[in-house]
């Protein structure tokens, strides 16, 4: 019996070496597909394997929300405010989710301006052609006939559209103090004709067309059988599908390309483009403009280029924590000196609202907005700017009426004086 096991022993041997060679084949072969594998994504990638699908909802029902009376957008079911979080761990998907309704939203705040505010699209370019991309501002029906007052609002960058502040308010506290359409209905009561901005919508996002497969690169000749060597790359192949399969790639965003509208490429060009074809066309005695954050870098910038217009035709400007720089744009000492007389910013600070600060600057006075966050700038100023334009416009009227009565003394006093000699 012992001999028996002795010499069976060998065999037990070489079974033993064979079988780890084989699973040390295997690791081999896992561990060169996991490296061929970190080699394309990263690890931040990795952890995204088991993310849902980029398919969200297209309507404010379908998402299960609803703005109520008091403007505040709330979860049709439990009543409660909008949750990020939708997902732990999953930022990215969040993310999506979160700019899907930011999408739903801006349709909705324009389908306000226009029935609420009945207010009417313009398209740009004015000379469009069917086949090139476009943009568009809102008109109230007067704003280009209107002859006492036009009230031009632009916003800051990125993803608010026209008739947004910010899309953040918007969603997380209510649409009086994320979108623009209190001023607009105030300014309209008070007997201004509107025009509202869109200098963020400045492109047209195509998907990119499918890159043809590049063709297989050369290689060596071997020497193996065709048929023996398509069964071992059917069988490599289906190894590495099997550990791609459990180590997934994300799912990849669309790739797009921008195609830029004309004119209308960034929001300094965008308002340079409506101040020519729209503003100065206006029968508007007395034109009024508010602008928020870089918008207010934009305005600056049309008066880098139309300084003499913008002066002659505009009445006074309110700032909402304005983006604008001087020195960095290169203003002239008289853009400088006409800010100071003509334009009031309202900054972000921890002062009451319209405490006298000092400017960093020497453009325009700065005064506090009574908060200290960013993007609630525009809205706790609202009553305070709408006052700032009202003081404004007496003072030029009450200006013209002495210019007036001292022309017409003058002209009497010229009279009386040749009567006499006569």
């Amino acid at each position: 019996m012992l001999s028996h096991l002795c010499a069976a022993t060998p065999a037990l041997y070489i079974l033993w070496i064979t079988m780890a060679q084989i699973a040390g084949q295997e690791d081999r072969e896992k561990t060169t597909a996991l490296k061929d594998l970190l080699s394309r994504i990263d690890l931040d990638e990795l952890m995204k394997k088991d993310e849902p699908p980029f398919t969200f909802p297209k309507t404010l029902e379908e998402f299960e929300y609803a703005f109520n009376e008091y403007g505040q957008l709330r979860h049709i079911k439990t009543g409660e405010l909008f949750v990020f979080n939708a997902r732990e761990d999953l930022h990215r998907w969040n993310q999506k989710r979160y700019e899907a309704l930011g999408e739903i939203i801006t349709q909705y705040v324009y389908e306000l301006l226009e029935k609420k505010c009945n207010m009417t699209k313009a398209i740009l370019p004015v000379d469009a052609t069917e086949d090139e991309p476009t943009s568009f501002i809102y008109l109230s029906h007067d704003a280009l006939t209107n002859p006492s007052k036009l009230l031009v609002l632009i916003q800051g960058c990125g993803v608010v559209r026209a008739g947004q502040w910010a899309r953040r308010l918007i969603i997380n506290q209510d649409l009086d103090s994320g979108t623009q359409i209190p001023f607009i209905t105030r300014a309209m009561e008070e007997g201004y004709g509107v025009m509202v901005l869109n200098p963020n919508e400045n492109y047209l996002e195509v998907e990119k067309p499918a890159m043809s497969s590049p063709l297989p690169s050369a290689t060596e000749p071997s020497d193996e059988p065709a048929e023996k060597r398509e069964r071992k790359d059917d069988k490599e192949g289906k190894k590495k599908r099997e550990f791609y399969e459990k180590y997934r790639n994300p799912q990849k965003e669309t790739e797009t390309e921008q195609i830029p509208i004309r004119e209308n490429g960034s929001s300094e060009e965008h308002v340079l483009y409506v101040w020519d074809h729209f503003v100065s066309k206006a029968a508007a005695k007395n034109i009024f403009i508010m602008a928020h954050s870089y918008g207010g870098l934009s305005f600056v910038e049309l008066m880098n280029q139309r300084e003499m217009q913008v002066k002659n035709r505009v009445c006074a400007v309110a700032l909402t924590d304005s983006a604008h720089n001087i020195w960095l744009q290169e203003t002239s000492k008289g853009t400088q000196d006409w800010m100071q007389q003509h334009c009031c910013n309202w900054v972000s600070s921890p002062e009451p609202l319209d405490t006298p600060l000092d400017p960093m600057l020497p453009d325009c006075p700065q005064v506090s907005a009574g908060t200290e966050r960013h993007e609630l700038t525009s809205w706790v100023s609202f009553n305070t700017i709408f006052r700032f334009f009202t003081e404004v416009l007496e003072a030029k009227e009450d200006e013209e009426a002495e210019e007036t009565s001292n022309a017409v003394t003058t002209r009497s006093s010229s009279l009386k004086n040749k009567h006499q000699d006569l």
